[in-house]
């Protein structure tokens, strides 16, 4: 029963993470980028993880990407298709890259088959709650969770300098 709701999902998420890589303007890939957060939330949700799934829509579903879109407002990207056209020029090379992505991965997914997929590990059922995320998030995870907010503060205060000096 899993299944017929993991590949669909599944399906639609890859989908809108393609959507994210071939959309022609920012606010679009940003709007592919929420619903492929949404999805994996609903994988998260099939993993019996609902905490993650929950802080999943709400940090980045809501506002990292609230965060993203008042910066491609801020940035003013109206007059900057020649960036796009560019990206539109490489459209080989990325399917290179790309094809030579999923052969790579085909290749690691034939090596690592084997009996440890088809008896998968069982969740303990402490797993995706309030006490476990907290614990391990302030005690393993420290160092990159406040990595992290120094990075979001850092892109925030850089889209502020370069929206003034475009102002002025």
């Amino acid at each position: 029963m899993e299944l017929l709701i993991f590949y669909p999902l599944a399906l639609v998420s890859v989908a809108l993470a393609f959507g994210v890589v071939f959309s022609k303007s920012p606010i679009g890939s940003a709007v592919f980028l929420i619903g492929m957060m949404l999805g994996l939330a609903g994988v998260f949700v099939l993993l019996q993880a609902h905490f993650l799934a929950a802080l999943q829509v709400l940090i980045y579903a809501g506002a990292i990407m609230v965060l993203f879109m008042f910066v491609i407002m801020l940035l003013n990207l109206k007059g900057d298709d020649k960036v796009w056209k560019v990206r539109e020029r490489n459209v080989w090379l990325s399917s290179l890259a790309g094809a030579l992505m999923v052969g790579v991965l085909y290749k690691i997914i034939d090596i690592t088959s084997g009996a440890e997929f088809n008896n998968p590990a069982t969740v303990p059922d402490e797993f995706g709650t309030v006490e476990m995320v907290g614990t391990s998030l302030f005690t393993d995870f420290v160092l990159p969770f406040e990595v992290a907010s120094i990075l979001l503060l850092a892109a925030m205060v850089g889209a502020v300098v370069l929206a003034k000096s475009k102002v002025d």
